[in-house]
């Protein structure tokens, strides 16, 4: 390996779960509590916007009682090491990448704390409430205002330039996925069509583990760390020894 390698990481639901964050489709998963038809569809939101401003208003102040854990630490001490040759992809809409110190994270499911206007199109940092009465700061429009995130039914954001980096590298990483949501579950099958070697890093097997060339089990707080230690030990750069990375969960 070289300091020249391009890595494309791609993070789902259970790296953040560590950090406190439910999951979807466990047991006692989000998707288990509420029916993904009538918050997470355009078809919900058009029925009940009151029902889907209260769902993710509910998660967005939820996301403010949690942080980054190890994991999302060693992601972006990775990001400092490789700069552009790292592609970091992630499912979650949470911004815990973001406050773990990673800065070029592309949010292919979108972002609890943006809020788009359905009249104008502007995409606008939110941190509080939305409800039917807000106004959008752009153009003004009562009422237009939705969450910035891709419901069941739409397309995921920037999946070009996510196909483009997954055809340039020289390794694909998946992390905390379920394997069970495309298209993301899709892109280990793109790597390999293009020999990228693979690794899943996981909680359990995936339900496409088998597409993996190299898997490793266990919590995310440890084995993500782990992995970076290795990968930069392994690339010649210099280790994390002056601040390491502590493998323990918040």
């Amino acid at each position: 390996m070289s300091k020249r390698q391009k890595i494309v990481i791609l993070t789902g639901a259970g790296i953040s779960a560590e950090s406190g964050l439910a999951t979807f489709r466990d047991p006692d998963g989000i998707w288990a509590k509420y029916d993904y038809n009538e918050v997470a569809t355009p078809e919900g939101f058009e029925a009940d916007p009151a029902l889907v401003h209260s769902f993710y208003n509910w998660r967005r102040a939820n996301l403010e009682t949690v942080h980054p854990n190890p994991a999302h630490v060693a992601l972006a001490r990775l990001e400092e090491k490789f700069g552009a040759a790292l592609t970091l992809v992630t499912q979650n809409v949470d911004d815990l990448h973001e406050r773990g110190g990673s800065t070029r994270v592309i949010h292919m499911h979108g972002e609890l704390k943006k809020a788009r206007c359905a009249a104008c199109g502007a995409v606008h940092r939110w941190a509080g409430d939305l409800a039917l009465e807000t106004r959008c700061p752009g153009c003004g429009e009562v009422g237009a205002l939705r969450p910035h995130i891709v419901w069941f039914g739409e397309m995921p954001m920037r999946m070009d330039e996510i196909a483009v980096a997954i055809t340039k590298a020289d390794l694909f990483v998946s992390i905390g996925t379920s394997g069970n949501v495309c298209p993301a579950a899709g892109f280990v099958g793109e790597a390999r069509a293009c020999g990228v070697p693979c690794i899943e890093l996981n909680l359990e097997p995936s339900e496409n583990a088998w597409a993996f060339t190299v898997a490793r089990y266990g919590r995310a707080s440890v084995i993500v760390p782990d992995w970076v230690e290795e990968i930069c030990a392994a690339s010649g750069i210099p280790s994390f020894e002056e601040n390491p990375i502590q493998n323990t969960s918040y």
